[in-house]
């Protein structure tokens, strides 16, 4: 059964599913990883409706955001509790400091955590440190200046692949020929310094709040093919994870495995 715009697809029946469907088996989860590409509006209003159809499912959820390091959760809790207005946030959060993007682009989100007071969650690390282990390993990093992140699995053959074959080989210099060259052991680090971090927030909080259903709001590249984050948690024992992307209608069907469903947008100018 070929794709339709406006519904969830398999990409490992290669069918498509129900809405309700679809929510009903990721209700069930630990955790649910909604892809995105950071600057598409359509995107983030898609995140919107899964999250909000998840909390028609749970009265018990909290969203984790990769925008956000972990020192600023202050200013998220404020935010939720309806202490501060939007400008405020933004400013504790030091949003234009770290994530740059539109604020528009998430808005929405933030005001429906706000408004249903869902737990709104800071799983990222200080990008410094992201440097410094790609730089010079884990080893490298004294624990108290690990911002709570423990050091990551190693990266599978499969997931070195899936980072080189993304990246272009590191174009345009071109300076790393494969993915099982040193040379790109720094990158691999880096990104899974990231992958960690989100993987570490989540799973604090599935410590702290075992019923709770965590939601994440991290970039498509840390999720595909079950690599990345959620393979970082699989380690730290978060074993029922569901991942969701969405799909844009005039691109090739998915690939096999890419994620647990894709939903296929209709219009990617929207």
């Amino acid at each position: 059964m070929s794709m339709a715009a406006g519904q969830w697809f398999d990409p490992t029946s290669r069918e498509q599913v129900g809405h309700s469907d679809m929510m009903q088996r990721m209700s069930q989860m630990q955790a649910v990883l909604l892809g995105e590409t950071h600057d598409r509006y359509d995107i983030h209003r898609w995140q919107l409706h899964v999250i909000a159809s998840l909390s028609a499912y749970s009265d018990n959820i909290a969203v984790a955001f990769e925008m956000f390091p972990r020192a600023v959760q202050p200013a998220l809790d404020r935010w939720v509790a309806g202490e501060t207005d939007l400008e405020a946030f933004l400013e504790e959060s030091r949003w234009v400091e770290v994530w740059r993007f539109d604020p528009a682009l998430y808005a929405p989100i933030f005001h429906f955590c706000r408004q249903f007071r869902v737990p709104m969650l800071a799983v990222n690390c200080r990008r410094a440190l992201v440097t410094e282990v790609g730089k010079s390993g884990w080893d490298a990093i004294p624990v108290e200046e690990r911002d709570g992140v423990t050091p990551a699995a190693a990266a599978t053959p499969e997931h070195r692949q899936y980072l080189f074959d993304i990246t272009g080989g590191l174009r345009p210099e071109r300076a790393v020929q494969s993915a099982v060259a040193p040379e790109f052991d720094r990158f691999v680090r880096a990104q899974q310094t990231w992958d960690r971090a989100f993987a570490c927030g989540i799973s604090e909080s599935l410590d702290a709040y075992p019923e709770r259903l965590v939601i994440g709001i991290i970039g498509r590249g840390h999720l595909e093919f079950g690599y990345g984050t959620p393979y970082q948690l699989r380690d730290l024992g978060v074993k029922n994870v569901g991942v969701l992307l969405p799909h844009d209608f005039d691109q090739a069907e998915p690939a096999v495995g890419i994620a647990d469903g894709v939903f296929v947008l209709d219009d990617a100018a929207c």
